[in-house]
């Protein structure tokens, strides 16, 4: 079975298409408070020169969650390139500081970790330190965080559990986020972790657990996102949104370009 996330071991699934098309008369309305309430942060970046974000797509990563990074990295004119688990570990911390920001999507953590040599993680880890930039979503928050998989261990010791919903058998939802100093936006979730202990907090779940949080870590900027805002419409059927992908997706080039400028959003 192929899957869309895959997420810790959980078992596979696949979310199919569609979002009601009454509810896309929001999408003006939405966006257009999303883009007031939220920093001015440049999101096109040039696409001269070398790329300036390095897209992990190795071992553990999903498919397609990648696909989805990629389709708002390219709508949104970011330069970037991609790196598999081989590159990665070839990769020294000098040639990943050449990049501005490193990106860990969604899929397994613990395949993402295993699929490293200590070394490498070392290499992004003193990279971070020294001033790359990291965004990482769900598996990639994950990861960040202390974790006996060969984990990043950028939050000092801090270990991050899953949202709440898993405790009750939810594999995936839309769920509600409150984002500080903005409407609230209903982004798609899917095994992903609550982010308690580290970090500002952008915006909380439902019952109040850090959903995204940032902070620095030495000289590195780090997002770190329990939620899927760069899911695409396909990955929505049989859940019910009150804000449409396209207004989700504006939110993830959002986070991407603050991640990579360095830039603090509002929080908590």
């Amino acid at each position: 079975m192929s899957s869309t996330l895959m997420n810790a071991t959980r078992p596979s699934h696949n979310p199919l298409s569609s979002v009601g098309a009454g509810r896309r008369i929001l999408v003006v309305a939405y966006l257009g408070l999303l883009l007031f309430f939220l920093p001015a942060c440049g999101i096109r970046s040039t696409l001269s020169g070398s790329p300036t974000i390095l897209l992990f797509n190795g071992s553990g990563t999903s498919p397609n969650d990648v696909a989805a990074i990629e389709k708002i990295l390219n709508e949104s004119d970011f330069s970037y390139t991609t790196a598999n688990s081989q590159r990665l570990n070839e990769m020294s911390e000098s040639q990943l500081r050449a990049y501005r920001l490193l990106i860990i999507p969604g899929g397994n953590f613990e395949q993402i970790g295993n699929g490293l040599r200590s070394s490498a993680t070392a290499n992004v880890r003193n990279a971070v330190h020294s001033g790359l930039n990291y965004l990482g979503i769900c598996a990639g928050a994950f990861f960040a965080g202390k974790t006996p998989y060969n984990g990043l261990n950028l939050t000092s010791d801090v270990k991050f559990t899953f949202y709440t919903l898993e405790d009750q058998g939810v594999r995936k939802a839309a769920v509600e986020i409150a984002i500080a100093g903005s409407p609230a936006l209903t982004h798609y979730w899917e095994d992903g972790p609550q982010l308690t202990g580290w970090g500002d907090v952008v915006a909380r779940y439902p019952n109040g657990t850090p959903a995204i949080v940032e902070g620095n870590v030495g000289d590195g900027w780090v997002i770190l996102s329990g939620i899927h805002p760069e899911a695409p419409e396909s990955w929505r059927r049989g859940l019910t949104f009150n804000t449409t992908a396209v207004v989700d997706n504006a939110y993830a080039a959002t986070l991407i370009s603050a991640a990579m400028n360095r830039i603090r959003l509002e929080h908590y």
